[in-house]
């Protein structure tokens, strides 16, 4: 990546020499570019919201940022493109979106997200330590900034504006207008979830800011739940890319003895996930764990791995994701063991699963949706 201060030589985690796509976009470099140009005082507390791959800090590491990001993989992106630059992990604070926030921040820098639910949680978060002297400058892809976005900006810290695209990318630049006692956030949200979707039917299901369908029950985990296996006996379960953690608690509600573990690269999916479980006092054993799909996870140590892979990283259309899914399910299983996944029709997840397992069965289908089942033999 260009930058006013030099190249950078930057990569996505995990790393793929294959794998083409960038470690930044545009939007990065137009920030890092305006930062430069208008000779913005970057002293105090800086903080870089929502930095994709450690792109944004990695630039700036010499004024010592604060980043805070929901994934554990733009962390450990981070982390390996500072030490690729020669910079030590230590000269960037790195905090999720869970943690505690700085008690003061003078400059604030935001990604903007995808989720518009996750920005509006981020910014009441981080309204109290914004002072009227504060820097606030957003960036992002033309086709993710709305009326919406600048909208949230200006309720939220103060009057806002954009600026003109260059290569498809803009700014955001916003005065705070700090007041007295800002909102609190309307996260994490709750509902109740409809009847005809097993042992969770009726139970409540909590969401923070950012999951996936965080205000209903999507179609494609309601076909899941209708048709998950019978679990009996002291199993090892893993909800693999939990989100919610709804898949996961119809399991140890139907079976108490399942220990389940429930994985996702997303903090607050995970942290979704452990207030679902414990909202509704499941009995037996679980685990929550933030991390790279099954990395970290023994192998042969699971009887049944139950997964809805993404088929996005970020704006860009890819498999990556799933195939390092399955991959580490394979890995993590007993032999006999089984992987269940579900997926739309159209993305041929059979395929792979026949070319690593050796089989694939179809379980349940509708119109758009496949539940699959692959044994490790």
């Amino acid at each position: 990546m260009t930058t006013p201060w030099g190249e950078l030589a930057l990569a996505r985690f995990p790393e793929d020499p294959r794998d083409r796509l960038r470690a930044w976009d545009a939007s990065d470099e137009y920030l890092l570019r305006h930062l430069a140009e208008q000779e913005v005082p970057l002293s105090g507390t800086v903080v870089v919201l929502g930095d994709r791959w450690g792109a944004l800090v990695t630039a700036l590491a010499a004024h010592r940022p604060v980043q805070i990001t929901d994934s554990y993989l733009t962390q450990e992106a981070t982390r390996a493109n500072l030490a690729r630059v020669g910079v030590e992990t230590g000269a960037v604070r790195l905090l999720t979106t869970q943690d505690p926030p700085p008690g003061r921040i003078d400059v604030l820098l935001v990604r903007v997200p995808k989720s518009l639910a996750l920005l509006e949680d981020q910014l009441l978060r981080l309204a109290p330590a914004v002072h009227e002297g504060t820097v606030v400058v957003g960036t992002g892809m033309a086709k993710e900034i709305h009326t919406s976005t600048l909208k949230l900006f200006e309720r939220i810290l103060g009057p806002t504006r954009t600026s003109l695209a260059e290569k498809k990318a803009r700014l955001i630049f916003c005065t705070p207008e700090p007041t007295p006692e800002p909102a609190a956030s309307p996260w994490p949200y709750r509902y109740e979830l409809p009847d005809g979707v097993g042992t969770v039917s009726g139970r409540t299901v909590v969401n923070h800011a950012g999951v996936f369908c965080a205000e209903r029950l999507d179609v494609g985990t309601r076909f899941f739940l209708q048709h998950l296996p019978d679990s009996e006996g002291a199993q090892r379960v893993v909800d693999l890319g939990c989100g919610n953690g709804v898949v996961g608690t119809a399991v140890a509600l139907a079976n108490p003895e399942a220990e389940v573990l429930f994985v996702d690269e997303s903090f607050q999916a995970v942290a979704s996930a452990e207030s679902t479980y414990k909202v509704n006092g499941v009995p037996g054993h679980a685990e929550f764990r933030v991390g790279d799909g099954l990395a970290g996870v023994a192998d042969a140590s699971a009887d049944l791995v139950l997964n809805n892979p993404p088929f996005h990283s970020h704006q860009a259309t890819t498999d990556a994701t799933a195939w390092r899914m399955f991959t580490g399910a394979q890995r993590a299983l007993r032999p006999g063991g089984e992987l269940w996944v579900i997926g739309n029709r159209h993305l041929g997840y059979h395929v792979k699963l026949r070319r690593l397992f050796g089989n694939s069965e179809l379980v349940a289908s509708d119109p758009k949706f496949v539940v699959l089942r692959a044994v490790k033999r």
